[in-house]
């Protein structure tokens, strides 16, 4: 009754009860108990502060406690004097009736607030008075009568005109979407079930705006069959047709909105109407719109504390400087209002941008340097400044900058959301700025960032990226100081993968793709689950999912859930979109939980799990309850993977028990085993059988399953044997996976490779070439357009299926010899068929590839004198022969005598030295084998000619040396070392008495007279594997580097240890001298280069001492080569990739990165300008200094 008579709004007929605001209004009324003051209810237009306000003093006891004279109400809204003196004086009456007194009317405003002064002091002193929608401070000023006030506004600075105590409560501008429903459901009078599947879209439209939601509720009341008109509506921004059916005080939607912003000065509204410009969702720094509005940032932050005040912009003040944005609504209604100036206002604020930064965009990292690197390119899309968008993005600056900024993931995303803009210009440009971002992208995340402009020189040379890389790589160099290699011989090689990224710190064990195959999702080491963006890589996701690592990780049917399964014996649910974990499986799997898979059909969701459990390994699950619906037992080992064929009926499973079993799912039953050892014949029979995975063709006919070496595929009605595939013995298959769309098959090894196969011919199509270590798993798209892959090089690499090249698989080894000759190199390496390809010219052009030899090349050797070759087998054969003449024809090779000629390459000969121990040596161009060389029992490490080519010197795995005389066969064996002896030099300090100096893995160093065979000193080094060794160039000391993590200087003279060198925490495996003999360079398998003083051997500097980078090496791996310029002001280092470093100050100068990696040594020319390499893909670099 109190409240009736107040004139309290009964409550709507439609109410949803908003609990945590109205409690907080009731404590703030709380505070009014016992001395006058103010609440302020503030929000925007819709956000239902009336109702709020009318709710909360529906209690009671807050009446009977604080306001036992009573709550009166009076609404007063957008009115002038005149009306606002009415109000006042209806507002005057109706206390003097309650109190039976007839007080004259007042007739000015200042009459009514003296009679409310009176009233409220002296009949009402614990009333509460509540103004509804106040609009103006100074009309607020008229109820400042020392009374106790509940006011509703839209602007929250208001009570600043008033004095009192002051409270406030902010009312969220949304419904959270189930509160929303529940208002539409009621206007419609159904449940929020029975609601059509239009209702979560309108609400959704309607920003869960509790005023657009009553509005369309009512609208629907009485217009039941009109959903999809009025979602329509929504969509298109018609506000005006959402037409008044409530007791809101605006005939339709846009009005309400309209009123908010006509109250503000016409400067002040012009400057609101710039905001149409804001992308929805994006908070905007005050230093982007002091720009844009071109005023000082004081005036910016008065004009923004305004429109906070109105409610006309909302303010987030988690951080500094506070940062502002639009609600939903407040857009929607701002790009409809300026729909024909909206090409105008974002033109604006690009030609403001380009005003402001004449010398180039911000890079300070800051709210507003990052709002730029966001929507600049957006801006420019909406003012359609086609031209400005390009340069912008195809600009190798512009994407430095960004990428060092904000990462890869937003460029690449740019490249795509823009491309229909991009491609009317230049699509093969666009295509190739976008190749570049994806395949480069994980180095571009990498700590330092790496020079945009060296990756850009690795580009083919036809790319814009390329010639835009090579004109600033040329430009800087010019100025002096700056290093920039150009990857010479790079023409031939082709794109090795679609897309790179590095999601997580350590092993990638597993990785899929979502149903709808927009997102990926990947797990490993790290105990972490991460979800990013098939097109750009972009993270959405980043989850520490359990306590353990994580083997494996499953999208559901509708991908809304994710199942991960660990080490930890767990299983986890989680929402794909928030991340936020649903259920967890922790009861019943006693060992580790090794994969999971949902069923495939949306109408009944199952997973399957299977673990390492005794018999009961395999589990079916339904997500909505704790326990397991159903047991598989039959398995007599652990279960690897589980998968369901595509129609759902049938469950398979491998197992290390050598079987694979096929399950019918709905009874829970074993349907068929097939023992899979025996079809793979008497391979390995002592070996126990391992099956790997299995996979299902489209139509659910066929099942592929992996074992060994081994991909096989079979019936699933008969279980027949229809095809196979035998890979490498070397190899194992770790996982394969059949194409949803075709009869293609994937193959991941664990040689680092990918292998692609044609199931109906048996052919390999393809091998994919990048990893750099195991790959653990492959998975197609649903569409079969993209494969995935996943590798303990913590990367995933996306290939696309249909523009795949045939390969021939032929890769080089790393063991090579390289003869500079001016500008034009001769290269000598061998390749994965056990041939020797000589390359030659200024690009490495093939010019001899030899028959294929009985066992692999270990070594190579270039004869120093002409006319000479010799080749080293694993055999300890040794190879040597006549040299025929130039012009002979080549009768065992496939090449014309011309274009050997052509070539300039001139007679030589080459030593091979191979698996079987044997040592060949040929001329070259012809080939010919010149003489075979046997002796050494097992792999010949290396071999080397003598000055004047007349000794032969190899070193092998029986830790002897041989000195052949080549020509004649004779020779001499150097016997001493224990172990392996890796490697040796030449000591040119006798001219007369030749010394060679051999090291081995076992600790000792050896000095030798190369013409008598005498042992002529045998130093004991280290008490652990030598793995390095160099001599000074002024003949006085050499060092020996350790696996005990030291290394050591020597003298020559004396053969007494020098100094000790200490402070590695890795086994060093690389040391060099400087030309001058001055310093000692040592690198370790931690990655760090060290740089000490020979004289005193006192440690000058550390190189690499800053963050670790791409691996988890220093150097990407172990430092294996070291190389000091001429003038010793340069050294350059091999590990994971090529680092070149300023001597003095011991940083880097420049990093190139391979595309694989493990690089075994690098061949520098006399005047540092070309330096040779091959990684462990087998691909040959001739990187060249640009000029």
């Amino acid at each position: 009754m109190v409240l009736i008579e107040g004139g309290v709004p009964q409550r709507p007929v439609v109410f949803v009860s908003r609990t945590v605001l109205i409690n907080k209004v009731r404590q703030k009324l709380y505070k009014l108990k016992d001395n006058p003051g103010w609440v302020t209810v503030f929000g925007m237009a819709g956000s239902g502060k009336s109702v709020l306000a009318a709710e909360a003093v529906r209690d009671e006891a807050l009446i009977k406690e604080c306001f036992p004279g009573g709550v009166h109400w009076l609404s007063v809204g957008q009115v002038d004097m005149p009306g606002l003196l009415g109000k006042m004086q209806s507002l005057c009456f109706r206390l003097e009736q309650k109190n039976n007194s007839s007080a004259r009317r007042p007739r000015s405003i200042e009459e009514a607030k003296e009679q409310l002064r009176f009233l409220m002091l002296n009949k009402y002193p614990r009333t509460l008075l509540i103004l509804d929608d106040i609009w103006d401070g100074a009309m607020l000023k008229m109820f400042d009568v020392q009374c106790r006030v509940l006011l509703t506004t839209r602007n929250r600075s208001l009570v600043d005109s008033v004095s009192g105590h002051r409270e406030e409560v902010e009312v969220e501008s949304s419904l959270d979407q189930n509160k929303a429903l529940e208002v539409l459901s009621l206007y419609v009078n159904k449940t929020v079930r029975e609601l059509p599947e239009q209702a979560g879209s309108i609400v959704k439209e309607c920003k869960c705006s509790p005023l657009v939601v009553s509005l369309i509720g009512a609208l629907l009341r009485d217009f039941p069959d009109r959903w999809d008109y009025y979602l329509r509506q929504l969509r298109q921004k018609q506000f005006r047709r959402i037409r008044k059916s409530t007791s809101y005080d605006y005939d339709a939607l846009d009005e309400a909105m309209d009123a908010s912003i006509t109250v503000l000065q016409n400067d002040s509204q012009t400057l609101y109407k710039d905001l149409t410009v804001l992308k929805k969702d994006v908070k905007v720094p005050p230093k982007v719109l002091s720009i844009l509005w071109d005023l000082e940032p004081e005036e910016v932050e008065d004009m923004l504390q305004e429109f906070v005040n109105k409610s006309l912009l909302f303010r987030d003040c988690s951080q500094k400087p506070y940062l502002y944005y639009l609600h939903d609504l407040q857009l929607d209604f701002l790009v409809e209002q300026n729909r024909d100036r909206f090409r105008e206002l974002h033109s604006k604020v690009v030609r403001q941008y380009n005003q402001f930064y004449k010398m180039g965009p911000p890079l300070s990292g800051n709210e507003e340097s990052l709002y730029w690197f966001r929507y600049l390119t957006y801006h420019m899309a909406q003012a359609e400044l086609s031209k400005e968008l390009c340069e912008l993005m195809f600009s190798l600056n512009w994407v430095s900058t960004k990428a060092q900024i904000m990462g890869p993931a937003p460029l690449i995303n740019d490249y795509l959301e823009y491309s229909a803009i991009l491609d009317k210009e230049n699509s093969t440009v666009r295509e190739q700025f976008q190749e570049f971002l994806s395949v480069n992208g994980y180095h571009l995340e990498q700590k330092p960032f790496p020079d945009v402009v060296q990756l850009g020189l690795a580009q083919p040379n036809s790319s814009e990226v390329y010639r835009q890389a090579h004109l600033r790589a040329q430009e800087r160099a010019s100025g002096g100081g700056v290093f920039y290699l150009d990857w010479v011989n790079k023409s031939s090689l082709e794109s090795l993968s679609h897309l790179v990224v590095k999601p997580l710190q350590g092993s990638i064990l597993y990785a899929c793709f979502s149903r709808n195959g927009q997102k990926i999702a990947s797990c490993g080491s790290g105990s972490i689950l991460n979800v990013f963006k098939t097109t750009t890589g972009e993270k959405l996701l980043d989850i520490q999912a359990h306590e353990d690592e994580v083997l494996c990780c499953a999208f559901s049917p509708d991908d809304r859930l994710i199942a991960t399964c660990s080490s930890d014996k767990k299983v986890r649910l989680w929402n794909a979109e928030s991340g936020m974990l649903n259920r967890t499986f922790d009861e019943e799997h006693e060992e580790q939980v090794n994969h999971c898979q949902f069923t495939n059909a949306r109408r009944r969701i199952l997973l399957a799990t299977c673990s390492n459990d005794g018999m009961f390994n395999t589990k079916l699950w339904n997500p909505n309850r704790q326990s397991s619906q159903n047991t598989m037992f039959g398995h007599m080992g652990p279960v690897n993977h589980c998968c369901f064929s595509p129609d759902d009926k049938f469950l398979a499973t491998s197992s290390n028990d050598g079987t694979l079993k096929l399950w019918d799912v709905f009874s829970a039953n074993e349907w068929k085993s097939i023992d899979i050892k025996e079809f793979l014949g008497d391979q390995d029979e002592e070996l126990e059988t391992i099956v790997k995975c299995s996979s299902w063709s489209a139509d659910s006919k066929h099942l592929l399953c992996a074992a060994k070496n081994a991909v096989f595929m079979f019936s699933v009605e008969t279980g027949e044997l229809l095809s196979e595939i035998r890979t490498s013995r070397l190899s194992t298959v770790q996982f394969c996976d059949y194409c949803p769309s075709s009869k293609l098959v994937a193959v991941a090894l664990s040689h680092y490779a990918v292998e692609l196969w044609d199931m109906e011919t048996k052919k390999k199509i393809t091998d994919f070439r990048g990893h750099l270590s195991w790959v653990h798993c492959v998975r197609f798209s649903p569409d079969g357009a993209l494969l995935l892959s996943c590798s303990s090089d913590e990367t995933v690499r996306l290939w696309e299926t249909c523009q795949v090249h045939i390969s021939s698989a032929v890769s080089l080894k790393r063991d090579s010899e390289v003869l500079f000759d001016g500008a034009a190199v001769t290269i000598l390496a061998a390749d994965n068929m056990n041939r020797l390809q000589v390359r030659g010219g200024t690009t490495g052009d093939m010019v001899l590839q030899s028959e294929a030899q009985e066992s692999r090349i270990r070594c190579v050797a270039l004869c120093p004198a002409p006319l000479a070759v010799a080749l080293g087998r694993e055999d300890g054969v040794l190879q040597t022969g006549r040299i025929p003449a130039a012009r002979q024809v080549l009768r065992s090779f496939s090449f014309r005598t011309l274009q050997l000629l052509a070539l300039g390459v001139r007679n030589m000969l080459v030593a091979l030295g191979l698996d079987t121990g044997s040592v060949k040596v040929l001329a070259v161009p012809s080939g010919d084998v010149l003489c075979t060389l046997t002796g050494h029992l097992r792999m010949v490490l290396h071999c080397q000619f003598n000055a004047d080519g007349q000794l032969l010197i190899s070193s092998s795995e029986d830790a002897t040396i041989r000195v052949w005389k080549w020509r004649t066969g004779e020779c001499r064996v150097l016997q001493g070392h224990t172990e392996q002896v890796r490697r040796f030099l030449f000591l040119t300090s006798s001219p007369s008495s030749p010394g060679l100096l051999s090291w081995s893995y076992d600790g000792t160093v050896k000095v030798w007279d190369m013409a008598t065979g005498d042992r002529v000193q045998d130093i004991s080094c280290h008490q652990a594997s030598i793995l390095s060794c160099d001599a000074s160039a002024n003949g006085r000391v050499f060092a020996t580097a350790s696996t005990d993590k030291t290394a050591k200087v020597w003298s020559l003279q004396s053969w007494s240890c020098l100094h000790r060198l200490t402070g590695h925490q890795g086994c060093i495996r690389s040391c060099c001298f400087s030309r001058d003999s001055a310093l000692l360079a040592t690198g370790d398998d931690n990655g760090e280069v060290r740089l000490w003083c020979v004289p005193d051997g006192s440690l000058l500097r550390i190189c690499s001492s800053g963050s670790k980078d791409s691996m988890d090496s220093l150097h990407g791996g172990w430092v294996t080569d070291l190389h000091f310029s001429p003038d010793d002001r340069v050294l350059v280092s091999t590990g994971g990739y090529v680092k070149w470093w300023d001597v003095e100050k011991g940083e880097a100068l420049q990093t190139f990165y391979t595309k694989g990696a493990n690089l075994k040594r690098i061949h520098v020319s006399p005047d540092f300008r070309t330096f040779i390499t091959i990684d462990n893909l087998g691909i040959l670099y001739i990187l060249r200094r640009v000029e």
